[in-house]
């Protein structure tokens, strides 16, 4: 197996960039997540994991800089938060460190595909980084990693990996790798934790990419897994990972599952 390409999102549910090389340790993916929005109105971080308030967050592109991020709108051109704002209709602020007890909403992903982006739905309160370091915006763990078979040639951006490793044994092998370790390139050395559970985002607009109700339905239907002992049955696509051994890692370097 070889990585076929390395993604960061410097904001939170923001789009994000691919690079050809970059540096992982505990804290993931040099420059990745590192930032995040935070709605003003009620003290939440913004999420595309509530597409009702937050879908449009995917309209805008986030790119690391020596000097922080710069975020650009749909027409390519940079904001500053008062045009974020403006285009979210909601005042929010540009943060790198999470308030204490900050949290998001996940809406219901089965019940945003039956009824739809505009509708109200239930949702469950997420805290976050239970497997990554304090202070982080990370959803669960440092590094999310999929395959191109899982993938089945749906874009990758879809689901906001890392590492996407070309190669394996079939849709769905991350699930085997639960528990397991991967070796990186020469250094990078992770252990892989858990499956991923997809929320509503994949679904939904993406810059360009027009919505795709099946990038959901698929795992939905095909791949329904306990992420973590005492959990239900999830639509699942990925694993989260933990860093053993930090590491730089380029596209084309070798994946080995030990």
């Amino acid at each position: 197996m070889r990585i076929a390409a390395l993604h960061r999102h410097p904001v939170k549910s923001l789009l994000g960039e691919e690079t050809a090389r970059a540096r992982i340790d505990e804290h993931g993916l040099d420059g990745d997540r590192r930032h995040a929005l935070l709605d003003l109105t009620d003290g939440r971080i913004a999420s595309a994991k509530e597409p009702r308030t937050w879908r449009r967050l995917l309209t805008l592109r986030a790119q690391r800089t020596d000097g922080g991020v710069r975020i650009t709108g749909p027409d390519g051109a940079e904001l500053d938060e008062a045009g974020i704002s403006a285009l979210l209709g909601r005042p929010v602020r540009l943060i790198g460190e999470r308030p204490p007890g900050a949290v998001l909403h996940r809406s219901v992903p089965e019940q945003v595909l039956a009824a739809g982006v505009d509708a109200e739905v239930e949702h469950t309160v997420q805290e976050f980084g239970g497997a990554a370091a304090p202070g982080s915006f990370f959803d669960f763990a440092p590094l999310h990693l999929v395959t191109t078979a899982s993938l089945a040639g749906a874009p990758a951006a879809r689901y906001r990996p890392n590492l996407v490793v070309d190669g394996g044994a079939g849709p769905w092998n991350e699930n085997a790798w639960i528990g397991r370790e991967l070796a990186v390139g020469p250094e990078l050395r992770l252990r892989v934790i858990a499956a991923t559970p997809r929320c509503a985002i994949p679904a939904l607009a993406h810059g360009a990419l027009a919505a795709d109700p099946e990038a959901l339905r698929r795992p939905a239907r095909d791949n329904r897994v306990r992420p973590l002992p005492g959990m239900p049955p999830l639509p699942c696509l990925g694993a989260y990972a933990q860093v053993l051994t930090p590491g730089t890692v380029e596209v084309g370097d070798a994946v080995t599952l030990h």
